[in-house]
């Protein structure tokens, strides 16, 4: 039986912080091709694209693999397409703008951008081409175990320490944009962490909180810090309790000045877990940001969630965990896995695997086809969670709806 009283930690990064720097422009890029794509006739199924940011003092790199539309590319001095770098240049530039980046060390106007982007290479793309021809179906396009997970702790059924690590940075994210007094003079590049206690596996009460935030004011002090910051802490946490006794670790080294990718050099695909669950849960290993989404690593990851949200949404089970497996070139997972946690009603693991494969094509094509996946919606997945978050009309985050409750529950009638 799984223990039902301890503490359980989690933390969260910013928009600002380096690594979602990189993780944006990524993003950024991949909506960009689908936008191409659409604007000039491309089908959007044609889409490649794995895409890697670098980013450090005044310095932004861009590299990887792409399948992109005409529109992006140009003929070099002996006739032949190579990719035209402006386009991805002046995207960068706006997204470190738009995070907030005009300081000497990292400045959207004056930061240095190089495109290195290449074509695909020709073995990879065959596992997903080809197999379509021989299956009918897209073939994964790697191998790999991805893992998706659901509890009701939240509204948005995500475990309480990084929902609530994820929200106080949104809050203080959004008054920084907003200039909402002192808290507009705070900086882009901030983490968070949040302890929880549980007590008989319900989260009671928060007993740690840390929270470093860079200041452009470098008169500030830690305590300074706190008297900006602690209103929105608060806010976040809601009606989860502070504990009396809970220890509050604000800028806890002193001042945070010089921060984003002049402090510290940013990567894509860097904060896996604080782009999943915080750690509560299992992962297998591959980042999101920068994939198009015949990549398994993100696609079936976005499945599993959407699987497992639904699971716990149609109350099959207070806690679910599904994991799904492939192999490149193969549409089909090679397995598929369940946890309720012994926490089913009425039902048990072996039910919802089987009531998986019926309501939902977990090949690469069908789930792109089931949560409408070939649109420019990835870039606001960059910061604060690729999980937990509220369906947009554009189409983004399909995968937190919970549309396949009555489905889930017929199909283990049945």
């Amino acid at each position: 039986m799984a223990r039902q009283n301890y503490l359980f930690t989690s933390e969260s990064v910013s928009e600002g912080h380096p690594d979602k720097v990189c993780d944006r422009i990524s993003d950024e890029i991949v909506d960009l091709v689908y936008r191409e794509a659409k604007r000039t006739g491309v089908d959007p199924w044609s889409v490649r694209i794995a895409c890697e940011t670098l980013a450090t003092t005044n310095r932004v790199i861009i590299a990887g693999e792409v399948r992109l539309p005409d529109s992006l590319m140009k003929l070099d001095k002996n006739g032949n397409k190579v990719i035209n770098p402006t386009k991805f240049r002046s995207l960068a530039r706006k997204a470190i703008r738009n995070i907030g980046y005009e300081q000497e060390g990292f400045n959207w106007k004056t930061a240095k951008i190089d495109v290195l982007l290449h074509s695909q290479s020709a073995d990879i793309a065959q596992g997903v081409d080809n197999a379509a021809d021989q299956q009918g179906q897209e073939g994964a396009g790697d191998q790999g175990i991805m893992f998706g997970y659901a509890c009701n702790e939240t509204p948005d059924l995500m475990p309480a320490p990084i929902y609530y690590a994820h929200k106080m940075l949104e809050l203080l994210a959004d008054a920084r944009h907003k200039n909402e007094g002192e808290a507009g003079r705070l900086g882009p590049d901030a983490k968070s962490q949040v302890t929880v206690r549980y007590v008989d596996g319900k989260a009671t009460e928060v007993t740690q909180i840390v929270l470093s935030t860079q200041h452009l004011d470098p008169d500030w002090d830690s305590s300074k810090v706190r008297e900006v910051v602690e209103p929105y802490i608060r806010k976040a946490l809601g009606d989860l309790q502070i504990a009396e006794d809970c220890n509050w670790y604000i800028n806890p080294t002193g001042k945070f000045v010089i921060g984003g990718p002049d402090g510290d050099a940013g990567l894509t695909g860097r904060k896996i877990i604080v782009d999943t669950y915080g750690g509560a849960a299992p992962h297998g290993g591959g980042a999101f940001s920068g994939k198009d989404t015949t990549k398994v690593d993100r696609s079936a990851a976005y499945a599993a969630r959407y699987l497992a949200k639904n699971v716990v949404a149609a109350k099959l089970a207070d806690r679910c965990t599904i994991q799904l497996s492939y192999a490149i070139g193969v549409a089909q997972p090679l397995s598929i896995y369940v946890d309720l946690h012994g926490t089913g009603k009425g039902v048990n693991e072996a039910q919802i695997e089987d009531a998986i494969r019926k309501v939902m094509d977990l090949s690469p094509s069908g789930i792109r086809r089931h949560l409408d996946l070939n649109k420019p919606i990835y870039a606001k997945t960059a910061a604060y969670g690729h999980f937990g978050r509220k369906p947009g009309r554009d189409g983004s985050f399909s995968w937190e709806k919970t549309d396949l409750t009555k489905a889930l529950k017929d199909a283990i009638a049945a």
